[in-house]
């Protein structure tokens, strides 16, 4: 095989067929720097899909006439099921790895029913044994995504490799009682950047971004505090909004004698996204998608009582505000452009690698996110730009999300809920929610109705656009092997064997 370089870089190959003719290939210039970013990038790894060769169902089957060993393994997958869900998971991807574990020890005939709150699963063994069935209840919800991503390389170890139910349990005890990767300030130090960096997003300027810092620094800390109590989150999220708005309303009194020009509102809509970013919203609208009413109606319920609760500390805070005769923060009609480009690029990135920080993620996830935050926030300004609406502009920046969050997945092993909730945690209405709320607050409901239904649609917007990219993900770009035959296959190498050319007998 002889190779030579044409100018430019791009080198020819002279190839053997497999029919021993030679052919020359034109290979294209290799960019070893932009290879190694990419790799750096998704932890130099290849795509999960394209590595795993499924072995045959199941990998090692258990006795079913053996209730002891079916129950350890139904408990096992109800378990596995209890991690994904409290972490905002849909239904039907909570279901599918459930049915995923119990039918790769052999359970393969199952019915999972996953609710808000609780995951059921029985199992059929056949018509001369009796179904067996477990239960486990959700006591907890948990945005603690290095859990989420230790339990998916669980699952797939359990899938690729011969893994006794026994030792698949002493793993997930080690797993569920391991310790944050990071200290608890460190989760704090995580919501105060995504605060001052949506601060930035916004267009507020240093000292707003600084403020907006400090806010979120204490609403963290207090409700760490008030739920070492047992508070009750909506009443947990009222006192952050307190604490949101009391910041912005002693700036606004300030900033007059002081001849300070800001724009205190935006110190408000900081904390209300901090406090709506860990909410299920993602969850809840995946679920009203994808078929499961009862799940999704429980979690928007859940996503508009602690809105309520935000609202309403904010509110309370904007009252004593007005009886002490301070100056209650205004609000400004204005829109998101293009103007200070890059300042925004990186704000949008910032604030997903910070909101990933503060959950926890894995630190080949907090480049995926930061990743994900800048091209959903170019996305949005771009399709604005062009003349579209702030619910349309979210629905197309969140789609981009979502698939970026599938790719990711693919290569950085990491689960395409965190890419996802942390692209989108940039672009959520929380000075909409402001803005409508302070409409109401001073008589003008038509403005303040506008504002809050615009909010209420930007949030399903973000949300269904996560859903539909993660299906294009699924679905249209999946690997040549999986749209081929459905689901993986081991790969048939078919070697052939250059046929030799037959000489001409010489003439004699």
């Amino acid at each position: 095989m002889d190779s030579d370089t044409l100018p430019g870089g791009d080198s020819t190959e002279t190839r053997v067929d497999h029919l021993g003719r030679r052919r020359l290939f034109r290979r294209g210039r290799r960019m070893p720097v932009v290879s190694q970013a990419v790799g750096k990038l998704v932890a130099d790894r290849p795509a999960t899909a394209d590595t795993i060769v499924a072995a045959p169902s199941p990998l090692q089957p258990i006795d079913l006439t053996d209730d002891a060993a079916v129950t350890e393994v139904l408990d096992l997958a109800v378990r596995v099921g209890e991690v994904v869900l409290a972490s905002g998971t849909g239904v039907n991807d909570t279901t599918a790895q459930v049915r995923f574990i119990a039918a790769t020890y052999g359970l393969a005939r199952c019915d999972v029913d996953v609710t808000y709150d609780a995951i059921r699963i029985f199992a059929d063994r056949g018509p001369r044994l009796p179904p067996a069935s477990t239960m486990r209840i959700v006591n907890y919800r948990s945005l603690d995504f290095t859990r989420l991503a230790a339990v998916d390389r669980l699952t797939r170890r359990i899938r690729n490799e011969v893994v006794a139910p026994e030792d698949a349990h002493a793993a997930l005890d080690a797993i569920t009682t391991a310790p944050h990767p990071y200290h608890r300030w460190t989760a704090t130090f995580g919501w105060s950047l995504l605060a001052a960096a949506i601060a930035a997003l916004l267009g507020g300027g240093v000292v707003v971004a600084a403020v907006s810092f400090a806010t979120t620094l204490a609403i963290d800390r207090s409700n760490r505090v008030l739920n070492r109590y047992g508070l009750p989150f909506f009443f947990q999220h009222m006192v952050g909004g307190a604490i949101a708005a009391t910041p912005a309303i002693v700036l606004a009194t300030l900033a007059g004698p002081l001849g300070i020009d800001v724009d205190p509102s935006l110190i408000i809509a900081a904390g209300i996204t901090v406090l709506l970013s860990g909410l299920q919203l993602v969850g809840a609208v995946q679920d009203g998608i994808t078929g499961a009413p009862i799940t999704a109606t429980a979690r928007m319920l859940e996503v508009m009582m602690m809105t309520g609760g935000i609202i309403a500390g904010i509110a309370i805070a904007l009252r004593v505000g007005s009886t002490l005769d301070a100056v209650v923060p205004p609000f400004l009609l204005t829109t998101r452009d293009i103007t200070d480009l890059p300042v925004k690029i990186v704000a949008g990135a910032v604030a997903a690698l910070a909101f990933a920080l503060a959950c926890y993620a894995e630190k080949r996830a907090l480049a995926a996110a930061a990743g994900s935050g800048a091209a959903g926030t170019i996305c949005f300004l771009l399709v604005q730009q062009a003349g579209f609406g702030p619910v349309l502009s979210s629905g197309v920046a969140a789609t981009v999300i979502g698939m970026a969050g599938g790719l990711m997945a693919r290569r950085a092993l990491t689960p395409p809920l965190v890419v996802a909730v942390a692209g989108i945690t940039p672009l959520l209405p929380g000075l909409k929610l402001y803005r409508g709320l302070n409409a109401l607050l001073n008589d003008q409901l038509v403005i303040g109705a506008n504002q809050l239904l615009a909010a209420f649609g930007v949030g399903c917007a973000l949300a269904a656009g996560v859903t539909l990219g993660e299906w294009f993900d699924r679905t249209v770009r999946r690997p040549r092997i999986l749209r081929r035959f459905g689901s993986l296959r081991r790969p048939i190498v078919r070697r052939i064997r250059p046929r030799s050319r037959r000489r001409p007998p010489p003439i004699q």
